[in-house]
């Protein structure tokens, strides 16, 4: 018998503890959320973690706040975060750099996007634009890939340092455009743009909302975005596919991301809440040059997958690395 009375003494054990577990679940969140943001305050990560958590706060009723760990880049905030317990008390915000540009940029990471996280939703957008200093001769894009390809290396490209999101869309754009610039690397984007205004560097590429205004003032020429479509901020710039580059269409996305294992009535719970919330954020990321990104749930894991292979791919490829 007394086998049998510890089995219903186990059983009964999983019972409460399955009950336990599914009442935190229905009730979630009952206590503060924390949203890891991987790099400093400041910039687009920082962006979006904090105007999320102000208005999840807002609809839940709990608190959700912004843990800034920067370090390695994005490295550092997204290992925590991988290693956190499952239970949807600990997000992250996740991006390009940290969820594809680092496994492909690091030969040992601390972490695996593909393993140690589940994508909760995608929010923020935002295009690039390619510059040129305002005297540069080739005035369109056509001449510039012309003169390139006539040229390897005659003309110059700003990064802001290298496995940065500037860099990274340069390599894309000589790669499918079939040319070779002169990369000059920088230590962020305010240097690239002084050397550019001041002539000594012929293009860059950087946020459409960084390089706004220098453009709309007359000290940089806007030659193309790398959106699908052109630009509400800048309507008069064409796309790279309008300009004559095909197979160009780069967006940077940011969202949220949970550990892997959290439940996934949590996860469905956390889908539901953000996409009640993203008209409030519309307004504040139009401000920010960016927008709303509303992926539907069915797409996020294929979406994040293919944005994985494609970025790794092409920086194996080029052969950037960081260690």
């Amino acid at each position: 018998m007394f086998p049998i009375c510890r089995s219903l003494v186990w059983i009964a054990a999983a019972l409460a503890f399955s009950v336990a577990a599914a009442q935190a679940q229905a009730n979630y969140p009952d206590r503060p959320v924390k949203i890891i943001v991987p790099i400093g305050p400041g910039g687009s990560y920082d962006l979006v973690g904090r105007q999320l958590a102000d208005v999840l706060s807002r609809r839940t009723g709990q608190s959700f706040f912004v843990e800034n760990k920067p370090g390695a880049g994005t490295v550092v905030g997204t290992q925590v975060a991988a290693q956190s317990e499952p239970d949807g008390y600990t997000l992250v915000v996740g991006g390009l750099s940290n969820m594809a540009f680092n496994s492909a940029l690091y030969s040992r990471l601390a972490y695996d996007p593909r393993k140690d996280f589940v994508p909760v939703a995608l929010i923020y957008r935002f295009g690039y634009v390619m510059v040129g200093r305002k005297d540069l001769p080739q005035v369109k894009l056509a001449d510039i890939v012309a003169s390139a390809k006539a040229s390897p290396g005659a003309i110059s490209v700003a990064t802001a340092g290298v496995g940065t999101g500037q860099h990274l869309v340069a390599a894309a754009f000589m790669r499918a455009a079939g040319v070779k610039l002169q990369e000059v690397p920088y230590k962020g984007s305010p240097p690239a743009f002084t050397d550019l205004l001041a002539g000594r560097i012929d293009l860059f590429f950087d946020s459409i909302a960084a390089a706004l205004p220098y453009v709309q003032s007359g000290q940089a020429r806007g030659i193309a975005v790398l959106s699908s479509k052109r630009s509400p901020l800048a309507p008069d710039v064409p796309t790279m596919a309008e300009a004559g580059v095909a197979g160009l269409d780069v967006d940077s996305w940011l969202g949220i991301f949970a550990p892997a294992k959290t439940p996934p009535e949590i996860v469905e719970k956390l889908r539901g809440d953000i996409r009640a919330v993203l008209p409030d954020l519309k307004e504040r990321f139009e401000k920010s040059g960016g927008e709303v990104f509303d992926l539907p749930n069915d797409k996020l894991d294929a979406f994040v997958a293919s944005e994985y292979e494609n970025w790794t791919k092409l920086i194996r490829e080029a052969g950037i690395k960081l260690d």
